[in-house]
Parts: structure tokens; C-alpha cells; sequence
């Protein structure tokens, strides 16, 4: 019998236990050479995670908000102006727009993949759009081929939300491909510990490939400084401290492998809901590979906090990302995001739920959750 304790909708524990060694090892020579700040593990993750995305700069920091807060710095956009983003996602996205005066255009999604809405971020460019930011949601990419020729077209700004898609790969129509967050100007990631790719704390990164760019990053994400002591423009102070690279080091060797656990879970929960009346489980995209950060079923005509509470009394955990759409939330009431142009977000509010996925599920406890949902379900 699967017991409360064997439950959880990210299983840490587990995973840190088979690296124990190797993460142990990798702290200790921090605290041993007493390089906490700027160490050379910082260094080393940096190019580790370079060569894993075949990006020429990755320029690590605090934590993914930050990522995104300085990239919009970087690319030097102004207040009042426009940002365009996903209504149904986390709320740093939108955030740290509003933080640097920018104005949020919300945008509605698709309602299989999730992604956000082509036709939706067409209708919402004007004069005053200078980017628009897709989030990779739930571990897959947007149609980044399509969202750069609107960029093209408009002379707009690409800046990737992938806290939730690291190691997803983005597949052209020519044949190529290329791992998400490489593809608009600038790619932003979290390593908050569930995430696919997680320290033991907090951190982050940006990627790119233009030299300018880069250097901007740099500068920005300390101090401002061009080098020690010289300020040329205002910055933050957002480091991805020796610790957590270390860790790091360490589980981006694992990123694939982990991808294909979380793979195989996600086809067990597909073949237990396939074709039931009920539940619609995750689309892939054609032009992406899925990592899986979360499972997240759309369910019809089922009580989904009833749901929730059956299977909390059988010590199974589950989520809802996201409950309450962006454009309803105080801080993003606008008269610009109108509710008539998000009915696929409002209706995702109401009906999505989000299954226990990380490395460590047994298809013990695969078949406990599923039964459980099934038996629920009928």
C-alpha cells in the first residue's frame, strides 16, 4: 500500500540521494576553499550549462524573476512600454514588467498545448509594443518559428520564459532545432528547487547569443559595473552563489536523464486516461519535445475540488497552476485585458489539475495515482 510519505508531487529527497556523493563532494570543496561568492563552480556551471544549450553566453543570477527584470533592463525598454504575455502563467512573468513601469498586454493561449495564442499576440501589437515574452508552460515550447516572424515583422523583442521548459528541444520546419531559451534574444530561467534542472535554493540564469547583449547582462546583474568600481549604468545586485552552481554542476549531467523519467511517467498517466470521456491529458506540439515539468490535465464535467480532496485523503497531492488568471488578479486589472479576449485562459482556470511528476514516481505509485483519479472519475 502506497503510504503518505511516498507521495509527493516533487520527490527531492529521492533524487538527492542517488547524488549524494558527488553533490556532497561538490559543496564541501566550496566551503573548503571558502569561494562562496563568484567561485570558480559558478564558472564552471556557466560553461557546462553553455555547452549543454550550444549558447554562447550564460549569464547565471539570483533567481529566474531576476532573469527577467534584467533582461528587460538590458534591452533597454522604457516605461510605457508595451510587453506582451501569456494571461494564464506564473505571476513573475508579468511582474516585472509591471515593476519597470512597463505595461502588460495579457494575451490568451492555446487551449491544447497551452501556449500562448499566435493570433492573440497579433491582435494586441501597437505603436508602443516593444516585446512580447512566451512562457514555455509545463515543460514545452511556444511556436517560437511563428512568434519570431512576428517579431521580424514588427521589430519587436523575443525574451523566453523557460523556468519551466530547460532541456526542451524546439524543432523548425527546415529540420533544424535548438533547445528552448536560444532562439529570441534573450532566454530566462529559475533553478528554484522543483524545477526540472533545481539547486537547494534559489537561482537563475539568462542566455544569448549576441556579444552586446551579454556584456549588457553582465553589467547590469552587478552593479551596473563595467569593472570594479566604474558604474556606467544602474543595476541590481543578483548573483547565483558557489553552492548552488555546485549542485548544479552536478544535476545538469542528470537534465536528460531526468527528462526521460519524467517521460515515461507522463506516457503511464497517458495510457491510463486515454479516451476517457472525462480528462484530456497533456498535447504535444509538433515542433517540440515535452520535459515534463508539470503533468496537468483539463478535466469536463468533474468536480476538480471534490477531486482534489478524494485523492488528498488517499495522500495524494495535487495542484491547480493557475486558479486565478493574471487580468483578474488586483495588480494586473486593466482595462486593456479585456475578459472577452481570454475565454481559453478562463476556461483553463476552471478546469486544469496538475498530477504528482518528478524522477522518482514508481509505476506503483503511477497506478495508485491513476486508479485513484479513474475511481473518482467513472
Amino acid at each position: 500500500m502506497i503510504t503518505a510519505q511516498k507521495i509527493q508531487m516533487v520527490d527531492l529527497k529521492s533524487q538527492y540521494e542517488k547524488i549524494k556523493l558527488d553533490v556532497d563532494k561538490g559543496i564541501q570543496e566550496v566551503i573548503n576553499n571558502t569561494a562562496f561568492i563568484n567561485g570558480p563552480a559558478v564558472k564552471e556551471f556557466q560553461k557546462d550549462l553553455e555547452t549543454y544549450l550550444n549558447v554562447k553566453h550564460v549569464i547565471p543570477c539570483a533567481n529566474g524573476t531576476d532573469a527577467l527584470q534584467i533582461a528587460m533592463m538590458a534591452l533597454g525598454l522604457k516605461p510605457g512600454d508595451e510587453v506582451i504575455t501569456a494571461d494564464f502563467t506564473y505571476v513573475a512573468t508579468a511582474e516585472v514588467i509591471g515593476l519597470l513601469g512597463l505595461i502588460p498586454v495579457l494575451v490568451d493561449v492555446k487551449e491544447d498545448t497551452f501556449e500562448i495564442s499566435i493570433e492573440a499576440i497579433e491582435k494586441k501589437i501597437t505603436p508602443k509594443t516593444k516585446a512580447i515574452v512566451p512562457v514555455h508552460l509545463y515543460g514545452q515550447c511556444c511556436n517560437m518559428e511563428a512568434i519570431m516572424a512576428l517579431a521580424k515583422k514588427h521589430n519587436l523583442f523575443v525574451i523566453e520564459d523557460v523556468a519551466q521548459a530547460l532541456g526542451a528541444d524546439y524543432m523548425f520546419a527546415d529540420g533544424s532545432k535548438k533547445k528552448a531559451g536560444t532562439i529570441g534574444n534573450v532566454g530566462c530561467t529559475s533553478f528554484f528547487p522543483s524545477k526540472n534542472l533545481g539547486c537547494y535554493g534559489d537561482g537563475g540564469a539568462m542566455y544569448t547569443n549576441d556579444d552586446e547583449l551579454a556584456a549588457k547582462l553582465r553589467m547590469i546583474a552587478h552593479h551596473g559595473q563595467s569593472k570594479q568600481y566604474i558604474h556606467d549604468v544602474l543595476g541590481v545586485n543578483s548573483r547565483l552563489d558557489t553552492i548552488q552552481a555546485a549542485v548544479l554542476k552536478v544535476k545538469l549531467k542528470q537534465l536528460d536523464n531526468y527528462a526521460k523519467a519524467r517521460n515515461n511517467a507522463a506516457d503511464f498517466y497517458d495510457k491510463a486516461f486515454a479516451n476517457h470521456p472525462k480528462i484530456k491529458t497533456p498535447t504535444r506540439a509538433k515542433f517540440s519535445t515535452h520535459v515534463f515539468h508539470q503533468y496537468t490535465l483539463k478535466l469536463n464535467g468533474v468536480d476538480r475540488d471534490k477531486l482534489r480532496e478524494f485523492l488528498a485523503e488517499r495522500n495524494i497531492p495535487s495542484m491547480i497552476y493557475y486558479p486565478i488568471p493574471l487580468h483578474k488578479q488586483n495588480a494586473f486589472k486593466s482595462d486593456r485585458n479585456k475578459e472577452a479576449d481570454l475565454p481559453i485562459t478562463m476556461k483553463l482556470c476552471a478546469s486544469v489539475i496538475s498530477l504528482p511528476m518528478h524522477t522518482e514516481l514508481s509505476n506503483e505509485t503511477l497506478k495508485f495515482i491513476t486508479d485513484s483519479v479513474l475511481e473518482f472519475c467513472k
